[in-house]
């Protein structure tokens, strides 16, 4: 790495001199990142050990790094050191997301981990969302999703009891809660009316998805339908968002 930075160092004066060192710096990490010579969750040498071999001083080499950790290409983690960051999973907005399969087709392993699952009466805004009366109790769901025994979403789900009874004596870590609904009470969903805003992690939403408070989320809240076209579930995911892309595809309106 050394030799190749030093070399874009020495170019051409009339071709580098409006480019800054540290952006040098960054461009050729970011070219090994994108030929495999650096690899997701690979830790970078200290900053001392670095400079040294780049020959730069540490406040240039700290400004390289920041640009890295902008573009989320770097991962800062307090008193442990500089690692190249996980690339992001690209969440597309006009399909029914499934965690599981959508891990695994990207190559990751998925995993699950249950929170907590309580029942708990609806109260009015959730019984007008899912379309049942106010005294109708609700699961309370709450799981954690891993990829590659990463975590990285807190998966909230709030489900009717009186149309799934039972529901909570399922297997919520090994198995998809869409396929218990589809194999085990004959209700798939169909789709969803969903929305998207940023928030912050909260104490608790850091302790389990091991960020720190205040790191950005992204919250996704849906009413999820099934072939009836009757409300199923609400749901309450928190992505991490240094791990998820939100994409959607938009087309011209007929006339």
């Amino acid at each position: 790495m050394n030799s190749t930075i030093l070399s874009t160092r020495n170019a051409n004066p009339k071709t580098q001199f409006a480019i800054p060192l540290y952006v040098q710096i960054a461009d050729e990490l970011i070219s090994k990142i994108e030929s495999g010579a650096l690899s997701p969750g690979d830790q970078l040498a200290p900053e001392r050990e670095l400079s040294a071999e780049l020959n730069v001083n540490r406040m240039t080499l700290r400004k390289a790094l920041q640009l890295l950790e902008s573009q989320g290409l770097l991962e800062r983690r307090h008193g442990i050191g500089n690692f190249i960051a996980h690339s992001r999973i690209d969440r597309r907005m006009e399909t029914i997301f499934r965690f599981s399969k959508g891990v695994v087709n990207r190559g990751f392993s998925p995993g699950t981990r249950l929170i907590n699952i309580r029942v708990v009466a609806s109260g009015p805004k959730l019984a007008r969302d899912l379309n049942i009366d106010e005294s109708d109790q609700v699961y309370d769901i709450l799981r954690l999703r891993l990829i590659n025994q990463e975590p990285v979403m807190l998966e909230g789900y709030k489900i009717p009891v009186h149309r799934f009874p039972g529901l909570n004596k399922f297997d919520l870590e090994g198995r998809s809660i869409y396929e218990i609904l589809e194999d085990d009470f004959g209700t798939r969903i169909v789709r969803n009316r969903q929305s998207l805003e940023p928030i912050i992690a909260t104490k608790l939403d850091a302790k389990l998805l091991e960020i720190k408070p205040g790191d950005p989320l992204m919250l996704e809240k849906r009413v999820s339908y099934d072939q009836q076209d009757q409300p199923v579930e609400f749901g309450e995911d928190r992505y991490r968002g240094d791990r998820f892309r939100f994409i959607a595809e938009t087309y011209p309106r007929p006339y």
